[in-house]
């Protein structure tokens, strides 16, 4: 049942994604923002250990629409790059970029050996058994390899949990959680938290910014004309400024090396 679960679970998040992705790239500036961020993290911290800014073999997964995608490629020299995607779709924006694409949820596809980087942003808290997945990517890393990762924090969206939404990822994780889930031969090398607070004119385009982005893939139930209406109002008055309501991301970002 716990399979059936999950599969259901992947299912949801991957049909959420799809029907965004189309719209996904030019609303989800605080993903893109998250993104930029960890390449500059990573690119800083690979300087300081390396004093160079080549890899030679990288694995992005969840790359989407590419925004963690092109910052890559733009901070360093890549020799070959293998993105990987829940959204087959994601394909096309993924050709002009990578030499190789796989789609699939990342805990069950095939992974290169000997990865110099992986990297993935905004991804890692869809995952449900992360820590099993940190071991699995971890030793396909080769010794002096990189670990680059953007998730969130329980302190996400909380605008929406407490309205009692169902649609928060199952795995957000604090700086903390992710010291004590790596393996012993990872060293961290860049842990940050940070809070992002966007502005919205309403309830509903904050709803519109959910679905345009994605992120609401495990949301369940519909919207009644009544559910909405007390949503709307509900939000406005716990959230409102009187002109505009918030939505509050707060991301996590990892960078991390194996011993060599």
């Amino acid at each position: 049942m716990k399979d059936l679960q999950s599969f259901t679970d992947i299912t949801r998040v991957q049909t959420s994604f799809a029907r965004g992705l189309p719209s996904y790239h030019d609303h989800a500036q605080a993903q893109a923002r998250i993104a930029r961020t960890l390449a500059d993290h990573l690119q800083i911290a690979k300087l300081q250990a390396e004093s160079q800014n080549t890899f030679e073999n990288v694995l992005e997964f969840g790359c989407g629409t590419g925004h963690l995608t092109r910052q890559l490629c733009n901070a360093f020299n890549i020799e070959t790059l293998h993105l990987n995607d829940l959204v087959p779709d994601c394909a096309t924006l993924a050709t002009p970029l990578a030499q190789n694409f796989v789609a699939g949820p990342i805990q069950d596809v095939e992974l290169p050996r000997h990865l110099d980087l992986i990297a993935s942003a905004s991804t890692v808290q869809w995952i449900e058994d992360l820590p099993g997945l940190m071991h699995r990517l971890t030793d396909h890393l080769r010794p002096g390899g990189w670990l680059a990762l953007s998730s969130f924090t329980p302190a996400h969206f909380p605008e929406l949990a407490t309205l009692g939404s169902g649609s928060a990822a199952p795995s957000y994780v604090t700086p903390t959680d992710w010291q004590a889930m790596l393996p012993r031969d990872i060293d961290i090398h860049h842990l940050a938290e940070a809070k992002d607070v966007i502005r919205f004119a309403s309830p509903r385009d904050v709803l519109r910014h959910l679905r345009a982005t994605g992120v609401n893939g495990k949301a369940e139930g519909r919207w009644t004309r009544a559910r909405l209406s007390e949503f709307e109002d509900r939000y406005t008055e716990m959230f409102g400024d009187g002109s505009t309501v918030s939505l509050t991301y707060a991301p996590v970002w990892l960078v991390a090396r194996k011993r060599d």
